[in-house]
């Protein structure tokens, strides 16, 4: 775990309020379809709020959202973030929705009250999701939100659910087959 990067630098992508998953993150039918491949999602993540978002983004940029972020049926749009290695921070988002971002290994923090008005799209922001500081170098402002929580950092570690398992597979399962 001591190599993954719990920093990212890079461009704001500043959303609003209730965005919801199908629709504004990722087109219903990925969704409904149950498409999981990063590659067939990533030119649709974004695509009806913000077309060509895959084409502009770079591994590092922020995603910024309101409350309420990533209503309704989850994941999709997080494989496709978490491939493109953007981060994502919200305000408020649901507890299905968080858990869907953690369990893709996705770089997320919640509970970032007020994170809307610390910057705006283009901005040069900073996030150390290990100690929850926020930095804004347009603005030359820094903030504190909630890190992610210690019992979490593992699974974001190791790329999530699948990553996890297959870390634990080669440490702890062969162990215990031989």
């Amino acid at each position: 775990m001591s190599e993954f990067n719990w920093v990212l630098r890079g461009r704001c992508y500043k959303l609003g309020d209730d965005v919801p998953h199908a629709g504004d993150v990722i087109p219903a039918s990925f969704v409904t379809g149950r498409e999981m491949n990063p590659d067939v999602l990533i030119p649709h993540l974004f695509e009806r709020i913000d077309p060509g978002f895959h084409t502009r983004c770079r591994p590092g940029d922020l995603i910024v959202t309101g409350r309420n972020f990533g209503m309704g049926p989850k994941g999709n749009g997080y494989v496709a973030m978490q491939a493109l290695g953007l981060g994502l921070l919200c305000e408020s988002t649901s507890v299905q929705s968080y858990r869907a971002a953690i369990c893709n290994g996705l770089r997320v923090l919640t509970h970032c009250t007020g994170i809307t008005t610390l910057c705006d799209t283009g901005d040069d922001i900073e996030c150390n999701f290990f100690t929850g500081r926020f930095t804004n170098h347009t603005r030359k402002q820094t903030h504190d939100f909630p890190p992610v929580p210690e019992e979490l950092r593992e699974l974001i570690a190791e790329g999530g659910n699948k990553g996890w398992l297959a870390h634990w597979w080669q440490t702890v399962g062969a162990r215990q087959q031989a």
